[in-house]
């Protein structure tokens, strides 16, 4: 009789342990899932506040570059502008000539960086609309118009980064000087034609030619002292570029480059 009344309380007792294992159990459980709940909940937020600090970040960054556009173009145009009054006080007209071919050089740089200062990305500009500009502004500087020089201009639209877009832009800007300058000499009327397109992938032609009176019979384009050509050859070698030249009634320039690589 002591027996079994001492047998069920040690099976009560080892019921109320095991009850009470139970609930401890449970409560550990609880707290692990309450705890990893709660780290996540850390973990979210602190993620969410580092996007915001990169996006501040971002935003600070790119109001920096636009900045920094916006003043190298005002200050190119303001050393075109000490150039052009410069230029007033000479008399010798080679000394002219030089003053504005730098003059539209630095102009070429200034519309470039008015072209970043504008664009949502701050890397790559619209190739075409700047050398609609930049054709328009080297007509304003000569004092020509369309109606004397038929301008054929075939430009793919698109996007090029801006180191290749400066070395194109001088190119093309001493490349339409020459013509504008030097290939309608005692004549009413000619023809410029400008060609931009991709090739394939970052792989880009530009081709420039003119109807004009061309170089002579014997020049040498890979020798000639022209500081002009000379600083096309240079730009095209910063381009890691090729040049195909020809002189048969008039001049072609044929530039191929690869943007990879610059």
């Amino acid at each position: 009789m002591l027996t079994t009344v001492r047998d069920n309380e040690e099976n009560e007792f080892l019921k109320q342990l095991l009850i009470e294992a139970n609930a401890r159990t449970n409560q550990t459980n609880l707290l692990t899932i309450f705890g990893s709940m709660l780290a996540s909940i850390i973990v979210s937020l602190a993620c969410k506040e580092s996007e915001e600090q990169i996006k501040v970040l971002l935003q600070e960054k790119e109001v920096l570059l636009k900045e920094t556009h916006h003043r190298l173009k005002n200050n190119l145009q303001i050393l075109s502008s000490l150039l052009s009054l410069e230029a007033e006080y000479l008399k010798d007209n080679r000394a002219i000539e030089v003053f504005k071919n730098s003059q539209n050089r630095i102009q070429s740089m200034a519309l470039i960086h008015d072209k970043l200062y504008q664009s949502k990305d701050l890397a790559s500009i619209n190739f075409a609309e700047y050398i609609q500009d930049l054709i328009t502004n080297l007509l304003n500087s000569y004092k020509l118009n369309s109606t004397a020089i038929n301008l054929k201009i075939k430009i793919e639209d698109v996007f090029l980064v801006s180191d290749a877009a400066i070395l194109c832009g001088l190119i093309i800007n001493e490349l339409i000087s020459n013509s504008l300058k030097h290939a309608f000499n005692q004549r009413e009327s000619g023809e410029i034609c400008i060609e931009f397109c991709s090739l394939k992938a970052n792989l880009f032609t530009l081709t420039i030619s003119d109807n004009g009176v061309g170089f002579p019979k014997d020049f040498d384009f890979q020798t000639t002292e022209s500081l002009g050509l000379r600083l096309i050859k240079g730009l095209t070698n910063q381009l890691r570029g090729n040049i195909d030249f020809s002189n048969n009634n008039g001049v072609k320039f044929k530039i191929t480059f690869s943007t990879k690589k610059l």
